[in-house]
């Protein structure tokens, strides 16, 4: 990529859960624009589950205090997933709060919260959020090719079995059959298997 090439910046979706009205209004004009959107807000952690499961966000504030669950377990149940998790705490709990949650990747603040440092957790959420975005990304490919590799050995095997060919005549049949038809090794391996494997 040329080095003047500006790579297009995502926009990270927030959501933030049990937090009252002004501080909402008060998020907009303090979490960086350039790079955040305010896209939701919710009054419980059930509101939370089903406006994710319609729009995912990227990074989730949560209130500690919610009428229907304990925001620290909205928090670890959010936690599996690869959004970034803010949870804002009681001064008086914070420390107890922060040592349940923070192997779990949660990131704790006390309230009240300077608009300098939501700012400052928001930037560093948006930058772990994207990191591990990426390695899963890197992840996911990794698996795809592991099952085309496995795919492909089984078609092999199928080949050997039932024209037997040697497995490097399985391996240019597969290939051959890739170039001529402009399909992919694994879509020809998973005719091949398809037709003998049953």
């Amino acid at each position: 990529m040329h080095p003047e090439a500006k790579m297009e910046k995502r926009i990270y979706q927030i959501l933030a859960a049990g937090i009252g009205e002004k501080a909402w209004s008060a998020l907009g004009g303090i979490l960086p624009g350039e790079v955040c959107c305010l896209a939701a807000h919710t009054r419980t952690a059930e509101e939370t589950r089903q406006a994710l499961s319609v729009s995912p966000a990227d990074i989730v504030i949560i209130n500690s205090s919610l009428p229907d669950c304990s925001g620290v377990e909205l928090a670890l149940e959010l936690a599996e997933s690869p959004m970034g998790i803010l949870l804002l705490t009681k001064p008086e709990q914070y420390e107890a709060i922060s040592a349940q949650v923070e192997d779990r990747g949660v990131l704790t603040l006390s309230r009240p919260v300077s608009g300098k440092t939501l700012y400052t957790s928001v930037k560093l959420l948006i930058a772990v959020t994207a990191r591990l975005s990426r390695m899963e990304q890197k992840n996911q490919t990794l698996q795809d090719k592991m099952t085309d590799i496995r795919r492909v050995d089984r078609a092999k095997w199928l080949l050997i079995q039932h024209h037997h060919m040697t497995e490097q005549d399985a391996h240019y049949y597969i290939e051959k059959q890739a170039m001529d038809t402009r399909l992919s090794r694994r879509e020809v391996a998973d005719s091949i298997i398809r037709t003998y494997d049953k």
